[in-house]
Order: structure tokens, then sequence, then C-alpha cells
């Protein structure tokens, strides 16, 4: 099978798409036939050598933690799904024909593979920071990049949680925050005078680590008060730095309701083949997404 790997850690460049064995799945574990694979910050910070800690790598290594396909091997133990089920989760290696999930669902049925891989690590990720921050029904919750995917999720559960957001972004993306529900600025020169124009400020996430980590406190107040998931420098400053996920399979059970009901959509911004991933990881890195990349297999 086709699969994307690195042996070594560095840029973009130490990618490549190679002939490899087909993985199986153990037991617990199911083996999709990968339709496509969702892009993740994660993907290129773990090729970078970042973040080694909390997600230990052995090289060479493959690259992605989402995918959307159809269940073709299932291991001992699994009860919930059968060969030719469509699914969707978060696996190993999944830039792959073949990837082991290791948590999954069934994928709603108004979704496309290419949507559907958008979403598994990004609502674990949203719920995850939610619940970290601490923010609560009637509270206002300041998203700092809040159009990428994980902004785009934090926003729609937020909303549905009865939680006022503002979000900042750049300009080409202030009606896509309104639509979802956001009160809306631009990120530049001032703009924590901005944001003051729009509210009081409960807590904050930062979800680009684009260095506004000392703005965030001084909105606040309070340094608990915000979490980061893009800054690794933020625990200078006092500020958790969340990089352990929680329950992948609960953050799927809560998505595929509000899918279900229309109350939560992930768009794809744009879409690569598995030879394209080098550009995909520059594209994700470079940020200012509306959505999520995916890469189609």
């Amino acid at each position: 099978m086709r699969k994307v790997s690195y042996a070594e850690f560095g840029g973009p460049e130490v990618l490549r798409l190679t002939e490899a064995e087909e993985p199986h799945a153990g037991p617990g574990r199911i083996r999709i036939a990968v339709r496509a694979a969702g892009v993740n910050p994660v993907d290129w910070r773990l090729r970078e050598g970042q973040v080694l800690g909390a997600h230990p790598v052995e090289l060479p290594a493959g690259v992605g933690l989402d995918a959307a396909g159809v269940v073709d091997e299932v291991g001992a133990g699994v009860r919930d799904v059968a060969p030719g089920d469509r699914v969707f989760g978060e696996g190993i290696a999944t830039y792959a024909e073949f990837a082991v999930l290791t948590a999954w669902a069934p994928m709603p049925e108004r979704l496309s593979f290419a949507e559907a891989a958008g979403y598994p690590s990004v609502v674990e990720t949203a719920l995850r920071v939610l619940r970290e921050v601490g923010v609560r029904p009637g509270q206002t919750l300041l998203v700092s990049g809040a159009a990428g995917g994980v902004g785009s999720a934090v926003l729609q559960f937020a909303r549905e949680r009865g939680i006022t957001v503002i979000g900042t972004a750049g300009a080409a993306n202030q009606d896509y925050l309104r639509a979802l529900g956001a009160l809306a600025t631009t990120y530049g020169e001032g703009w924590p005078a901005r944001v003051r124009r729009l509210g009081r400020v409960d807590a904050a996430l930062d979800l680009a680590g684009a260095g506004v980590i000392e703005e965030l406190v001084e909105l606040t107040g309070d340094p608990r008060k915000v979490v980061s998931i893009a800054d690794l420098d933020a625990p200078r400053s006092g500020v958790r730095f969340s990089g352990t996920a929680g329950s992948v399979p609960d953050a799927l059970a809560e998505a595929v309701g509000l899918i279900a009901r229309g109350r939560l959509h992930l768009p794809v911004e744009k879409t690569y083949t598995l030879a394209e991933a080098a550009q995909a990881h520059r594209d994700s890195r470079a940020g200012h997404a509306r959505g999520r990349r995916v890469i189609l297999v």
C-alpha cells in the first residue's frame, strides 16, 4: 500500500510517499480502507520533533491521526462495527491507503468522507479546552485563532452551551465567525482594544500560537483563565498548555448528535493527494484556515 512517512525529524521535505506493508487490526482495533485523512497541526509538530513527551515517535514513522473510510478488518473483541461500515475516527499513520483506528464512530449520513475526516481530533480538542478553561454558560470566551478547525468547533460547542464567544481572525474570515454565532474582530495592531469594545472577557483560548499569551492574560486578569494548544512557551506565563487528549469516543458521540441536528459543521477549505502531504503541512503551519484541510486517498 502507499503511505506517507518520514525517517528523520525536519521540515516538510522529509516526508516520503512510499510502498509499505499493510497494517492489521489487533484486539480492540479496526482497520479501514482510508478515503480521507485529516491534516492537524500535531502532524507537523511531531514531524519537526516537537511535543514528543506527549506523543513519542519511533523512526521511521507514519503521519496522521484522523481518518474516515470503510471498515475492512475487525480485531478481537470489537462488536460495534463490521466490514463494509463507513466510520470516522482517530488512529495511527492515517496518511495511507489502510490504517488502524483506535477510536471510531459511524459516519453521519450527511457527511462526505472528506468532511468526516476533519472531525475526530478537532472535536476532542475543542471539548477538552472548553472544559479545561472553565468557562460557564452566560460567560464570555475569547478565542484567538477562531476560524481554524478547532476554533470553528469551539464556537459551535460554546454556542450550544450558552457561552458568548469573541473570536479573532483575519479580515476575510469575519463574516464566517459571525455566521457561527461569534462576535468577531481582527487580529493585528490594537486588537486587545477592539476586544474590550465587544465586552468583558471571562476566559480565553489561544488556538493559533500567535504570540498573544500576555495579552490574553491581561484581558482575563488571571493566567489560570487562559489555555493554549499552540504556544509551547505558555506555561512560562502561568498559562496551561493543553496537549493530552481526552476521550475521543465521547467527543465523537457528542459531535454525531450535533451533526445529525444540523448544529455542527466543519467546512473543508482545501484537499490534497497523498503525494501533496508536504504542501498540506506547509499550508497548515502557515495557518489562516477556514475550517479543515484534508488529504484524499
